[in-house]
């Protein structure tokens, strides 16, 4: 195994005494302060995590999964909305909301959260945002005490559920430390400093509204290799990590270790480039969608650990149910090229037409550990029916696939239902003018289901234009779905409480302790 650039620094961080904790091994006992030490692949700008501050890309994601902050609602393990800072709603009209918040919570600054406090937020937040800018689509703000009302621009049916979006994290603005990425939330930790890409220490917050912390100290650190984090758990570096690669689970299992795991729509995908000369072929997409095995995916390389996808959403969803995906058929794929003019005139194993190669640009990135070895699978089964696949594995990742020159495939992971509704999949990645649309995609009857999407209101018949929706995706082959993620987290067994859910994205709470 190769020494990875992380663990000089692990190494030289348990030496000087950062990673010191409550139990003898990971974690020590430090002037009676109990500690949890936690290795995480995704806390880094590769992943849009520079920090902590939720308004800052999806480093809301770090906010609410590290403790610091909390949403208006949230989903509950079952994936149903729920009140969380909030106490209730009430859908005045069909642009107006009315939210009233809990009494008795402050941030860990000391300031209450009033109306005043989420009033501020919220309008700093679709400022500075551009995704939440477009989910909530907010006219206007007005704070009375506890209660919030919000007036949209339009009918936004989801308002909720982009409320319990990691972004929409209440925080204190006048805490200051946004210099820093440092924010002032109401969860069970208070973040006291930063050094983006490498670590993150938390105290306990004594203000905490719903239950006692159950450490003294939170260190977060970014491993972003996970080989590096697997070596740092097994030494008892950490505490607890999040990211390993499924071929390190057999290490762990044992009573010296918990695994928490749970199924997720964190959903690993091919969006195709409708601006390069290859992918723009629909004959080349769908004899991709046809050529990737993925059952040898999940069943080989992920070690079972995950579930074959056919659209964008679980079956197990309510939304998710009835998709018609292309079947792993490589024969056919042939057959298909061949009619397309793709042809192997040379007798390298490679098709060529019109004087082009079939060469597939596939760009993807490390740092979630399943990519590469979806990389390197597709590679093998694509190069079967004539298709020469070049890799390129990079942090570089999000930079590149805004070029439409550079790509041909991009490869990505993404929780696609993080609320339990299917607008924010469609509305990210798929219309138009969705901001990672990067591959141009576009459909006119595409967009007027979403159009009619955002102005439904019925649960059944927003399940129904989301069926609709992922099966013009399929029958385009815009995208392909391979996988979705079986998600776990692992601790040393003297931690108890920390437990995967559904959204991927509650983690350290004030559950999280050492076990008795």
């Amino acid at each position: 195994m190769r020494v990875r650039r992380y663990l000089p620094l692990l190494l030289a961080a348990l030496l000087s005494g950062l990673l010191t904790g409550c139990m003898g091994g990971g974690s020590l006992e430090d002037a009676g302060e109990s500690t949890f030490v936690f290795g995480d692949t995704t806390f880094n700008a590769e992943h849009e995590e520079a920090d902590i501050h939720p308004h800052h890309g999806y480093s809301g994601w770090a906010c609410i999964r590290y403790g610091v902050g909390e949403t208006l609602f949230r989903c509950s393990d079952s994936m149903e909305l729920e009140p969380w800072l909030a106490e209730s709603w009430e859908l005045e009209d069909e642009r107006t909301w009315k939210i009233t918040l809990r009494d008795g919570i402050t941030f860990s600054s000391g300031r209450p959260l009033d109306g005043q406090a989420v009033k501020a937020c919220l309008e700093q937040l679709v400022q500075e945002h551009e995704r939440a800018q477009n989910d909530l689509d907010i006219e206007s703000i007005a704070a009375d005490g506890q209660t919030v009302t919000i007036v949209t621009a339009e009918p936004r049916p989801a308002l909720l559920s982009c409320l319990c979006d990691p972004y929409s994290c209440m925080v204190d603005l006048e805490a200051g430390g946004a210099e820093e990425g440092i924010v002032a939330g109401t969860g069970p930790y208070r973040a006291v400093s930063l050094e983006s890409g490498e670590k993150l220490e938390l105290v306990k917050n004594e203000n905490y509204w719903n239950g006692e912390p159950g450490f003294d100290r939170v260190t977060v650190l970014n491993i972003d290799d996970g080989d590096t984090l697997t070596m740092a758990l097994q030494a008892g570096e950490i505490d607890g990590a999040y990211g390993l690669p499924y071929a390190s689970y057999p290490l762990f299992e044992n009573e010296d270790y918990t695994f928490s795991s749970c199924a997720t729509s964190r959903t690993f995908f091919l969006h195709m480039n409708f601006s390069s000369s290859v992918t723009a072929d629909a004959a080349v997409r769908q004899a991709i969608a046809m050529g990737v095995n993925k059952e040898r995916f999940v069943q080989e390389l992920l070690d079972g650990c995950g579930y074959m996808a056919k659209g964008p959403f679980p079956d197990t969803f309510s939304f998710g149910g009835g998709a018609e995906a292309r079947t792993y058929d490589p024969e056919a794929a042939v057959k298909l090229l061949e009619e397309a003019g793709w042809k192997d005139t040379d007798g390298d194993g490679i098709r060529e037409k019109d004087g082009q190669k079939l060469v597939i640009r596939w760009l993807t990135y490390p740092s979630r550990p399943e990519l590469p070895l979806l990389a390197e699978a597709a590679q093998s089964d694509l190069k079967a029916i004539g298709m020469d696949v070049h890799i390129e594995s990079t942090p570089d990742h999000n930079r590149l696939r805004q070029d439409p020159e550079a790509w041909d495939v991009y490869a990505s992971a993404m929780v696609t239902a993080p609320a339990a509704d299917p607008a924010y999949f469609f509305e990210a990645n798929c219309l138009k003018d969705a901001p990672a649309n990067d591959g141009g995609y576009w459909n006119p009857r595409l967009e007027e289901l979403a159009d009619e999407m955002s102005r439904t209101f019925d649960r059944q018949r927003r399940e129904e234009l989301a069926g609709q929706m992922q099966q013009i995706l399929l029958d385009d082959d815009a995208f392909v779905f391979c996988s979705h993620l079986q998600m776990s987290l692992i601790t040393r067994s003297e931690v108890t409480g920390l437990t995967a859910h559904p959204c991927d994205y509650y983690e350290i709470t004030a559950d999280v302790k050492p076990a008795e």
